[in-house]
């Protein structure tokens, strides 16, 4: 089987318009040639000999005889809505700059606003991208900064303010984040993290970046010592420069928080920092594949992630499991 996917938004419209060519092209890339394998009883290459039940658009296996669909094992699973509505909300998600928001998402799809919303939760889910390597092997240095992410308190109505409130102390701080650059590759890894502190950092790029390899940071202090943890470790001061004589910068990662920021304060306004995680993810893989790739081989390889992989209306509201949502 031979599936020739669209290329550009006005293509993918036309492809996707049919439920069936959705399921064959999820198939084809869940399965060698798209070849059903029942979740079932896992049958073998010898017993996919599968009844196709048009009416229902599913197969009846043959060797256990329960019936499966293509949505079985993947971020679309008990979902009533149709695939092709899957199919250009993660299009949407992947190729717009700065995101697409819920409300967009519903007027487009014809669905709820709750449904969109819930829709592109699910789709974040699957983009995140599990590195095991480590940062810094291509010899190149590796940008390291933190951000915070969050509204300003005379922005917000006052009884926001009151609920954000923390004793004497003012209003609750903003959400850090950390991430890093390595120059070489231009790829980003990042992350929310609980505070800025030196412990917090150094574990999570002791996590990320190999030993030996050069770090670029600024003079926050939290960076101190990396130098004794076998990194070369260089810094520029921002309260007299951008880049120092030597090329020592965090350009790089920065203009990352601006991409972030730019999509959270103009697209989706009003993120709550339980999920701003998921909102981390859609912008690392817009940014780790924005070389390489065009617009139909970025939506391909999203597509190739959805597999096995589950997020409950329960899991993504924080409610326990069986709730009522």
């Amino acid at each position: 089987m031979n599936v020739e996917m669209p290329k550009t938004l006005i293509e993918a419209i036309k492809y996707f318009s049919e439920e069936q060519t959705c399921i064959n092209a999820v198939a084809f890339l869940r399965w060698q040639d798209g070849s059903p394998i029942c979740p079932k009883c896992n049958a073998t290459q010898e017993k996919r000999n599968h009844y196709w039940l048009a009416t229902q658009k599913r197969w009846k296996c043959h060797a256990c005889r329960k019936q499966f669909s293509v949505k079985v094992g993947t971020i679309f699973e008990d979902s009533p809505i149709e695939l092709s509505k899957w199919m250009c909300a993660l299009w949407l998600l992947v190729n717009c700059k700065n995101g697409v928001s819920s409300y967009e998402i519903s007027r487009d799809l014809d669905i709820t606003q709750k449904s969109a919303w819930f829709v592109l939760q699910r789709l974040r889910f699957i983009l995140k991208d599990v590195q095991v390597e480590k940062m810094g092997d291509s010899g190149t240095p590796v940008q390291i900064d933190e951000s915070f992410i969050g509204g300003k308190p005379k922005n917000m109505h006052a009884s926001r303010r009151r609920k954000l409130q923390i004793g004497m102390n003012g209003y609750a701080e903003k959400t850090a984040v950390f991430g890093m650059l390595e120059t070489g590759t231009r790829q980003v890894r990042a992350q929310v993290v609980p505070n800025v502190k030196r412990i917090t950092l150094q574990a999570a790029i002791l996590d990320n970046v190999g030993f030996g390899s050069t770090v670029h940071t600024d003079k926050w202090a939290g960076y101190d010592g990396l130098a004794t943890k076998e990194f070369v470790h260089e810094t520029v001061n921002h309260m007299e420069e951008y880049v120092t004589a030597g090329g020592v910068n965090t350009q790089a990662i920065e203009n990352f928080w601006s991409l972030l920021k730019r999509g959270l304060n103009g697209t989706y306004v009003a993120v709550e920092p339980m999920h701003l995680d998921r909102y981390l993810d859609e912008q690392m893989f817009r940014f780790n594949n924005r070389i390489g790739h065009n617009d139909g081989s970025r939506f391909v390889k999203a597509l190739s992630q959805v597999v096995n992989r589950r997020l409950t209306y329960a899991e993504l509201t924080g409610k326990e499991a069986g709730s009522q949502a």
